[in-house]
């Protein structure tokens, strides 16, 4: 394991409990306690570790016996994090980065070279659609973007021998498409591409894609994983050959690490995951009703109402809940108009938080066509369905009158 396995009783409480369910295992999971016996996890606040003797320095670093190193790549806080998100994930391993853009950027410069080429949905976050199609285009990766939702395109853009990953979002950002990750999944495996999954909007509480057969789950610990908008974190999770075998590797010589004290709040964010995470998908289901009969809202899109185009599936892949994010359309009779109205009406809250983060226990908000989408062109935001009209609502835990409240005073002048 190149030096990440924990030094400790192997046996101790919290490094065992492989059947136990996943809201234990996010309580419980984690790196073995030292000889003092905390019963809190452990914060090792080191860039580097002491090593017993000079042999014993030069088989770690050589990664020909186990112990930590240096934290740019072995941290007992880090290595708690990484076994407790793999432990919800249900996958052998996992490896922290800096943040979810870092966890993405990671993994190109792990799995790919000039001339591979990516599928990748049209419909995911912004910085996504930069970082894989502009920024690694440089580098002479090529990308196909294509729909979320429609298999036979994402068939169709497949250069076998070439094609090495296909990039999926879902539910997406902002518009909470679902893809089918199993048809994905075949189509990746058929081609001898690895499926990728983003998993930010459901995290682990909701949906794990490896049940699916994705290969690879990315994680913006940023999100639910932290989940009260403390830290910056992201992840990669996946098969140990993939994860210590290729990945590891190039993180150890790149850099891209997380922090021991933004892993240790990730670590302790993720054991309230699941009654966090319930408890605002179920305040995002009213909450999308109540907008849903709103005479000042064209349209509302979220996975957990009957009318979304793929809520089945949701409902299969999510374990039956629409996730804590949703968004909608203002009324407008054109594009102007609506640019107007959605800032009126976000200028217009006194709860909700304007900032484009989402996964907090305060209900945010925010305009994606000028904010978390607005580096891309016109063009790509409308394939992508993003107009001037749309909001987006990351739901948190306040109480849902009160969030029905805030936006009807901009709703309502609409009306």
């Amino acid at each position: 394991m190149n030096g990440r396995l924990p030094p400790g009783d192997p046996g101790a409480p919290d490094a065992s409990g492989e059947d136990w369910h996943p809201e234990t295992l996010a309580v419980r999971r984690s790196t073995p306690r030292t000889a003092y016996g905390e019963h809190s996890d452990a914060l090792f606040l080191t860039s580097s570790f002491l090593q017993a003797d000079a042999q014993s320095a030069a088989a770690r670093f050589a990664g020909d016996e186990e112990g930590y190193v240096y934290s740019r790549f072995s941290n007992p806080t880090v290595a708690g994090m990484e076994m407790r998100l793999a432990a919800l994930e249900g996958t052998e391993c996992a490896l922290a980065t800096s943040s979810g853009m870092g966890a993405i950027t990671l993994l190109m410069l792990g799995l790919l070279k000039a001339g591979d080429h990516v599928v990748c949905s049209r419909s995911v976050f912004g910085a996504t659609i930069k970082l894989i199609g502009d920024v690694f285009g440089r580098f002479g990766v090529e990308c196909s973007f294509v729909s979320q939702t429609d298999a036979a395109e994402w068939k169709a853009a497949l250069r076998p021998g070439r094609t090495r990953l296909l990039f999926a979002e879902t539910p997406s950002n902002p518009l909470g498409e679902v893809c089918d990750i199993a048809a994905l999944a075949a189509l990746a495996h058929d081609c001898g591409a690895l499926l990728v999954v983003d998993n930010c909007f459901c995290s682990p509480a909701l949906q794990r894609p490896t049940s699916f057969g994705a290969d690879i789950v990315m994680h913006s610990g940023t999100k639910f994983l932290d989940g009260q908008g403390r830290t910056l974190a992201g992840a990669l999770c996946g098969t140990r050959e993939l994860i210590e075998g290729t990945l590891l590797p190039v993180q150890r010589s790149a850099g891209i690490s997380l922090s021991p004290f933004n892993a240790w709040v990730v670590l302790k964010g993720m054991e309230t995951l699941s009654l966090r995470v319930h408890a605002q998908s179920a305040r995002a289901l009213e909450l999308a009703l109540w907008l849903q009969q709103h005479p000042a809202v064209a349209r509302v899109h979220y996975p957990g109402l009957v009318s979304h185009p793929q809520h089945a599936l949701a409902m299969r892949q999510q374990s039956g809940q629409g996730g804590a994010v949703l968004s909608f359309d203002v009324a407008a009779a054109d594009a102007q108009q609506a640019r107007e109205r959605a800032f009126a009406l976000i200028d217009a809250t006194r709860l909700c938080s304007i900032t484009a983060n989402f996964g907090d226990t305060r209900t945010t908000i925010t305009h994606p066509a000028s904010t978390s989408h607005g580096r891309l062109s016109e063009q790509q935001r409308t394939a992508a369905g993003i107009g001037q009209g749309l909001i987006r609502i990351g739901v948190g835990l306040e109480h849902i009158s009160d969030i029905q409240a805030d936006l009807e005073r901009g709703l309502a002048p609409m009306a």
